[in-house]
């Protein structure tokens, strides 16, 4: 009976939901239609885009207004301290370890997956079992981070020496005749550890977007390339990625802000211990474990700043794609 209830109060919800929203735009659009001709034609296409703009105001952009606005207070949110905020974050050591990481993350990420799906994309675009191979690449896409670190936990896991190997790894190293290690604790592999786990999860989509630019070079200026004595790795370099190079671009510029904003995946597996601290990681901590709205306010602000400009960039080269065509 429980069960009849809550299944009649999602049919409920959808229908008066939608049923709400269809209407309001209906008596929306009869009462502009109702006024003069001048003042209807601007005042319909701002009818349509009003629900969407109140939205973003109420969940974006005002709460970015007072994340600045406390940006700039102390940890109560109470007094004014002006730039003291921000000086601490860019001197404090655990907060230029998370800079020092974020940077690692971002050549690393951005580099191995864009090449590695690059690569993918021009190599099984010649093979008969193409769709397989791309599906089994593009997998881990439908992983969420969390699950994804879950998962990689386990291959991580370590023992002693004396003890049965559980991790993946770990158990073919022993395997192997060599000494466990403990790759989430020891500074010299933790975070190459945790990179490996986005590299994994977003090489099938870099491969998927460049997959589709490289369909997308006409067969021609293959042809004509071969006919003039051009090998495979001829034309890979000089023909496919001149061509799609803003494709490229655009693939890069959002692996970029997906690893400035990274958090999941360090705060499963280490919780930003043993040196994995990211930016967002250190946000989170100053904000709701120390209760300093003021440091984490500070950060949350730098983070936007690093962002905007890459998604300025990606915008332009949308409008100028679009203007190409």
């Amino acid at each position: 009976m429980e069960i009849f209830y809550r299944i009649l109060n999602v049919i409920l919800a959808i229908a008066f939901g939608c049923g709400g929203v269809i209407g309001l735009f209906y008596l929306a659009n009869y009462g502009i239609n109702a006024l003069p001709k001048p003042w209807n034609r601007h005042l319909l296409p701002w009818v349509y885009i009003a629900p969407a703009m109140a939205v973003l105001s109420a969940y974006l952009i005002f709460p970015t207004i007072q994340t600045i606005y406390l940006s700039f207070f102390d940890e109560r949110s109470q007094n004014f301290v002006g730039l003291k905020n921000y000086v601490f974050a860019f001197t404090n050591p655990s907060m230029l370890i998370a800079f020092r990481n974020n940077l690692l993350w971002l050549v690393l990420v951005t580099g191995v997956s864009v090449s590695l799906g690059l690569i993918i994309a021009v190599l099984v675009d010649k093979v008969p079992y193409e769709p397989v191979a791309k599906s089994l690449i593009f997998l881990p896409m439908a992983i969420s981070f969390v699950g994804a670190s879950v998962i990689w936990k386990f291959i991580y896991a370590y023992k002693p020496l004396e003890d049965n190997q559980i991790g993946l790894l770990n158990a073919i190293i022993v395997n192997l005749g060599f000494e466990p290690v403990g790759w989430l604790v020891q500074r010299s592999v933790n975070n190459f550890a945790l990179i490996a786990i986005m590299i994994w999860l977003y090489t099938g989509f870099c491969m998927v977007i460049l997959s589709a630019a490289v369909k997308g070079i006409p067969d021609d200026i293959i042809e004509a390339a071969k006919i003039d004595g051009a090998n495979s790795w001829q034309i890979f370099w000089r023909i496919t990625i001149p061509m799609i190079r803003s494709t490229i671009l655009v693939v890069s510029t959002t692996v970029i802000i997906l690893v400035l904003k990274v958090f999941d995946i360090v705060f499963v597996m280490t919780g930003g211990n043993q040196g994995t601290e990211v930016i967002a990681s250190r946000m989170i901590k100053e904000m709701f474990n120390f209760r300093n709205f003021g440091r984490g306010s500070a950060i949350a602000v730098i983070l936007l700043l690093l962002i905007i400009p890459v998604m300025i960039s990606n915008i332009r080269r949308f409008r100028e794609q679009e203007r190409m065509r």
